[in-house]
């Protein structure tokens, strides 16, 4: 590793060291059992899930990325700068019904933006119990807003250290807050790395069954009695701990006597660098030795998972049906000891068991069994009923397969009854494993798809939404334009695998074509049933499912969609049908998108007829403008901006009309032509203004519009300027100074017949730059419009001096591209832009004006 690797790596263990200990704070602030910080990633518009505490990181890993325009409260608690609060499902529901969709479970919420030196980092968020009044959760939220004030005010400070505050990788899971001590900790010990000194409580000499005279105080010796088996396993855990970079979960152990511990581990204090102090604490995995003698008896299948998802106990029948020994099981992921676990439906219900006080109830089929794997007393494929408990520390399954339900000594018909009222035959035929999401699944999609107003965008809602609801991993979709198909959204394929295929007509033996043009889907359940189908057609895998679904709205083709999985599997009928309603209501959204995007083009043509073609010019005088539509659609905007000839000299123009539409535009249209008059008619800046307004106000658009209007003599560079209610102009002066002009004005036009606007002289001298500008160029959501108006300023300082150039030359022009630029890089706009610069030229000898 080079110097600077291992700088880089030391530097993202202290931001995780920090945001592990922030998030504790919250939890306990806000009365939490769960929390999280999102952070800015090197992706723009792009948080990701830095630290969860109190949950299974693969159970939420559809939350680990969060778009900063998505119409979730973590994404507008950053974007705004507002916290947000939400108390119970319902509230939740009324204004998240995306969220409310994805988690339905009875759980209220708390998010507070990270913020510091007005940069805003992230967001910090708690789940909580749900309250019964608001009120009830706003002392929470006080704390927690300290809690995060306080993280904001460090990650400033490793910001101008020069520290990279961002996050890229995976989210790092820790446990929540403790109410007391562990219950089930049997030993605990301290090393200080500086002096290589351990001391350790008298629990830990009564399990190693060590005297304490005996014991050598080192490392080493630790290593050889709590870890017997691997030492140097947990040699090296210790010292990435002093190096800050304890592990994520506790580390199975077994001691010189042969038990089985849990090992947690974390840095304890010290200094400020490492090496850190390393605390450590054996937890004993199970409920203690009389209970698990207990529960070892019970003929049900039982076994506790740890808020993290680690199983900390399994009875011999647990370990039995779910087809692993006790001794994998223990201290492991669930997910990835039994990994027939590790699928849509299956995470839905453990999530629910995690986010609610209630017990949750479902049923799964195991593939074990089937002629490579058998489990004793268990035919293949038998459908298993779980039970999920949830308690403070995690939760307690209950295992009992469908069939014998009745069978268990002292149990009732409840578990086979109800999975019958589910619709669930208990002795259908072996289909797969189920993976279909619920119900509320297709709702997400629904929901986010009514947001979704372009084909792109369309698009993105079926790969965020879709894919991970059935574990699909690649998606391509094709839209249908004069008989053929064209590639329209494509993720996950190999770079250029897709090409060949693109335009391909109607007549070409393909499934995606014929899906489309048969109606029906088709689902392949490996690459081998792909090839037998349509032989020769190329493949992306060797391995891997495929689903074709056709895309049809209203009877008419629109297109198709290819899901692709990286592994074999079943589409059971109940996926099937959901996949081919799900792609129904795609192709009604992509056919509106196409209705909408050529809605959007006549729109911008309209536009750009209401904006000026070409701006009155002078040999002196140098003029760039820029205008850039903030809405899409039919929403034609009001903001203009215009150059015209009066008397011996230039007038600038710049106007904002109140709101968006056809309306909107027609006042502006009307506007412009009146102050053009009033320009040509050579009238002072005042009567311009005031003759304007009383013509809006005879018009009774119900409509206002701020304006500013400034006459230039280009020989002597003096100015005359009024203001409607618009924002100050800005002025680069030769030598790079900019400012913020304070000239006086009067009301908005349209609103009082007898405003009076005031003239300001000014001087544009040789060189110098003067920027007009509408709100929407410096406005922006949860940030004061000072704030935008500071960064226009310093960004015109940053654009330097123009050249002397022809006319319209490319100087003028790339200062204003630079002040745009940031507006154009963003999704969306909320509002229009209109941009007018202007710079004044030296006259050189023997020139004719």
């Amino acid at each position: 590793m080079t110097r600077s690797a291992e700088r880089d790596g030391q530097a993202l263990d202290s931001l995780a060291a920090l945001l592990s200990d922030a998030v504790t704070d919250a939890i306990r602030a806000a009365r939490g059992f769960a929390g999280g910080v999102y952070l800015r990633s090197t992706t723009p518009g792009l948080l990701r899930l830095a630290v969860l505490a109190g949950l299974p990181g693969p159970l939420f890993r559809p939350w680990w990325r969060m778009h900063m325009d998505r119409p979730f409260p973590v994404a507008d608690a950053h974007r705004l700068g507002v916290e947000v609060l939400l108390a119970d499902p319902a509230e939740t529901m009324r204004r998240y019904p995306q969220l409310a969709a994805g988690l339905p479970f009875q759980f209220g919420s708390l998010y507070v933006p990270v913020v510091g030196d007005s940069t805003p980092y992230g967001v910090l968020t708690v789940l909580r119990p749900p309250a019964s009044d608001e009120t009830e959760v706003l002392p929470d939220r006080d704390r927690m807003t300290a809690v995060a004030a306080e993280l904001g005010a460090r990650l400033a400070t490793l910001d101008k250290l020069g520290s990279t505050v961002l996050w890229d990788g995976e989210p790092l899971g820790t446990r929540p807050p403790a109410d007391g001590p562990s219950t089930r900790c049997v030993g605990g010990f301290t090393w200080d790395p500086a002096d290589n000194t351990m001391i350790a409580d008298d629990a830990l000499w009564a399990l190693l069954g060590i005297p304490r005279d005996d014991f050598a105080g080192t490392p080493e010796a630790l290593a050889d009695a709590v870890a017997h088996d691997e030492p140097r396993l947990l040699l090296a855990a210790l010292r990435e701990t002093a190096a800050g970079r304890p592990p994520p979960h506790p580390l199975p152990v077994r001691t010189s006597g042969g038990g089985l511990r849990l090992l947690e581990l974390w840095t304890s204090g010290g200094g400020d660098v490492p090496p850190y102090r390393v605390s450590g604490a054996l937890v004993d995995p199970g409920p203690g030795p009389a209970a698990d003698g207990a529960a070892d008896q019970l003929p049900e299948g039982v076994f506790a998972l740890d808020r993290l998802g680690l199983i900390t106990y399994a009875n011999p029948r647990a370990a039995e049906l779910l087809g692993r020994p006790r001794a994998e099981l223990m201290g492991r992921l669930l997910w990835d000891v039994v990994p027939w676990m590790d699928g849509p439906a299956y995470e839905d219900h453990l999530r629910g068991a995690l986010l609610t006080p209630d017990p949750v109830h479902f049923r799964a089929r195991s593939p074990l069994g089937n002629g490579t794997e058998t489990v004793p007393g268990r035919p293949a494929g038998t459908w298993l009923s779980f039970s999920v408990y949830p308690g403070p520390g995690g939760v307690t399954c209950k295992i009992m397969p469908l069939g014998r339900a009745t069978e268990a000594t002292g149990n009732t018909p409840f578990e086979a009854e109800a999975a019958r009222a589910l619709g669930a035959d208990l002795d259908e035929p072996d289909t797969g494993v189920p993976t279909t999401a619920p119900l509320y699944r297709p709702i997400v999609l629904a929901i986010a798809l009514t947001e979704a107003v372009t084909a792109r965008q369309v698009s993105e809602v079926v790969m965020r939404e879709l894919l991970p609801a059935f574990g699909s991993r690649r998606l391509a979709i094709y839209l249908l334009q004069d008989r053929r198909l064209y590639l329209a959204w494509e993720t996950g394929f190999p770079q250029g695998f897709l090409a060949p295929f693109d335009g391909v007509g109607l007549d070409a033996k393909l499934p995606g074509v014929e899906a489309l043009t048969s109606g029906r889907p088709l689902f392949f359940e490996s690459m081998e049933q792909l090839a037998a189908a349509y032989p020769g057609i190329a493949l992306d895998a060797t391995v891997g499912a495929r689903a074709f679904l056709p895309l049809i709205a209203s009877g008419r083709p629109v297109g198709s969609c290819i899901l692709g999985f990286d592994r074999p599997r079943t589409f059971s009928t109940e996926e099937r049908t959901v996949l081919t309603a799900l792609a129904g209501l795609i192709a009604q959204s992509l056919e509106r998108a196409r209705r909408y995007d050529s809605e959007a083009a006549l729109a911008r043509g309209l536009q750009e007829a209401l904006l000026p073609h070409r701006l009155s010019a002078h040999p002196l005088v140098q003029t760039a403008g820029r205008y850039l539509p903030g809405t899409v659609g039919m929403d034609v905007g009001g903001d203009w901006y215009d150059v015209v000839e009066a008397g011996d000299g230039l007038a600038l123009v710049i106007g904002d009309v109140q709101g968006h539409g056809v309306q909107a535009a027609a006042t502006m249209g009307q506007l412009r032509s009146a102050v053009r008059a009033f320009a040509l008619g050579d009238h002072p800046p005042d009567e311009v203004m005031s003759g304007t307004n009383r013509l809006l106000i005879d018009l009774d658009p119900g409509q206002f519009a701020s304006c500013c209007y400034v006459r230039v003599n280009p020989l002597t560079g003096v100015a005359r300027a009024a203001r409607a209610g618009h924002p100050q102009p800005l002025l680069r002066h030769p030598d790079g100074r900019t400012e913020v002009l304070d000239l006086p004005g009067g009301v908005v036009l349209g609103v009082d017949p007898h405003a009076d606007y005031p003239v300001t002289d000014l001087m544009l001298e040789p060189d110098a730059v003067l920027a007009l500008y509408t709100d929407g160029l410096v406005e922006r959501p949860g940030t004061d419009i000072d704030e935008g108006v500071e960064a226009l300023r310093a960004t015109l300082a940053r654009a330097g001096p123009p050249q002397r150039l022809r006319p319209g030359g490319p100087s003028l022009s790339r200062a204003a591209d630079l002040l745009t630029a940031e507006a154009r890089q963003a999704n969306e706009r909320p509002d229009d832009i209109a941009l007018l610069l202007t710079t004044r030229w030296t006259p050189i000898d023997g020139e004719n004006h």
